[in-house]
């Protein structure tokens, strides 16, 4: 009967969630304002725990667009950094897209109390048919807004742009349901694997893609996705262990002891990743690198990592794309970090998934059952139901998690506000109402 009520409640509290938080924008028309292919952007942030800058390293055009056509205005407000383009003859707002970076974790550190980075970054818009004015928003954690970084102006036919083709690798259409820009593409990488282990790479591929739709609330919808795997061929086997000493030749650049912590699996090279999908559709990026080590690590619209052969590897990655494609926080808060207050107490963070109750009217607090208390203790009548429960965001105490346990936590199944969260980024990107 528990079971019965709680696929109910959930099947109503993801309707309410998807009606309560879409925000109605004013949609361009795609075909007239883009063409069907992609404009890259790589560029550099640089700065240190005080302040940063961008700057531009290249503008690639590359053949293909598959992200939304219909939905050009991103309704989320997520991420650390977000793009506008606008038309420059009539400062119509054409696109907008909202994503983390390393960089600005990295801004949270030690390290950035001590020295100044730069880290390049890249990104993709629908390639524009007339000149725009491209801007980059930070998001400042003062007040968890947006400001102006960097703006500048891109005419299309500039002979700036670099428009020559990149390597071919060989890619399988792992799934493919239709058109991109009504579908999720997403792309597995091959990191650390060599030419003889494409093999392995392909059947690790299929494995971590089923493992996706065996898991709710993908397993329903596993029409609206396409999946590719890029094989992408390493010198070496494995990844980089720094804090071990141990240092691979791959073709992507990954490596734990990411900020000094050992599990934390990244790479901080874009350019490579951007190379490796300049001729697939792609939604959403995860790496899958072939090592038997515990770890991966993921960022909002940029991408997710993980290693494939762990006794947890499904697990991590499940909960790590997450992270990548619905923005979802970490809902843990006892494993060490090498954050300092990643989160601002005194504001609503942007996840759909933690709240400060600042404002929490803006996050599930209306879909809470009548009587449950808030904070809600872990044990008790509602310790399996929806509620606030204190700790998350790597912090014991100020901020609060929907459910006790979850995917974001550890290894149960994701809670109705994640649901919800990776409902309306599927929506979003197969350009639903």
């Amino acid at each position: 009967m528990k079971i019965l009520f709680y696929c109910r409640f959930t099947l109503i509290f993801i309707a309410g969630l998807l009606i309560g938080n879409s925000v109605l924008q004013a949609q361009v028309d795609y075909a007239e304002y883009f063409e069907p292919k992609s404009l890259r952007i790589d560029f550099a942030l640089s700065g240190d725990i005080h302040e940063q800058r961008a700057s531009l390293q290249q503008i690639r055009e590359e053949p293909l667009w598959g992200g939304p056509v219909k939905n050009l205005i991103d309704p989320f407000d997520y991420g650390g950094y977000y793009v506008k383009i606008y038309d420059i003859q009539t400062n119509v707002l054409l696109y907008t897209r909202g994503f983390n970076t390393l960089f600005e974790e990295w801004r949270t550190t030690d390290q950035a109390t001590k020295e100044v980075q730069s880290w390049t970054n890249s990104i993709s818009i629908p390639y524009p048919k007339k000149p725009v004015l491209f801007e980059l928003m930070a998001r400042e954690r003062s007040d968890n807004q947006f400001h102006s970084l960097w703006k500048m102006e891109i005419d299309p036919k500039s002979i700036f742009i670099d428009r020559s083709p990149l390597k071919n690798l060989k890619t399988e259409r792992l799934q493919y349901n239709g058109d991109p820009a009504g579908k999720v593409d997403l792309v597995f990488l091959a990191e650390g694997y060599t030419a003889a282990e494409m093999d392995k790479f392909n059947e690790d591929a299929r494995r971590f893609m089923e493992e996706l739709f065996c898991t709710t609330p993908f397993s329903s919808h596993r029409d609206d996705f396409n999946v590719w795997a890029v094989q992408v061929i390493s010198e070496d086997s494995g990844t980089d262990k720094s804090g071990e000493g141990i240092f691979m030749n791959t073709a992507l650049n990954s490596g734990f002891y990411t900020f000094g912590l050992n599990r934390y699996l990244t790479t901080p090279d874009m350019k490579s990743i951007r190379d490796a999908v300049w001729n697939v559709p792609c939604d959403a990026i995860f790496i899958l690198v072939n090592s038997s080590t515990y770890g991966g690590g993921g960022m909002y619209n940029f991408y997710a990592i993980g290693t494939v052969d762990n006794a947890r590897t499904l697990s991590v990655f499940v909960h790590e794309f997450g992270h990548s494609f619905a923005g979802l926080a970490d809902e843990y808060f006892n494993s060490e970090v090498a954050y300092n207050d990643f989160y601002n107490l005194d504001v609503e963070p942007w996840e759909p998934n933690i709240t400060t109750l600042v404002n929490f009217e803006a996050k599930w607090k209306n879909l809470i059952q009548p009587g449950a208390p808030l904070p809600t203790p872990v044990d008790g009548e509602f310790a399996d139901k929806l509620g606030v429960f204190e700790g998350g965001g790597y912090m014991a105490k100020g901020i609060y998690r929907p459910m006790n346990h979850c995917t974001m936590r550890d290894q149960a199944p994701f809670c109705p506000v994640c649901e919800a969260s990776i409902l309306r980024m599927i929506y979003y990107l197969t350009d639903k109402p």
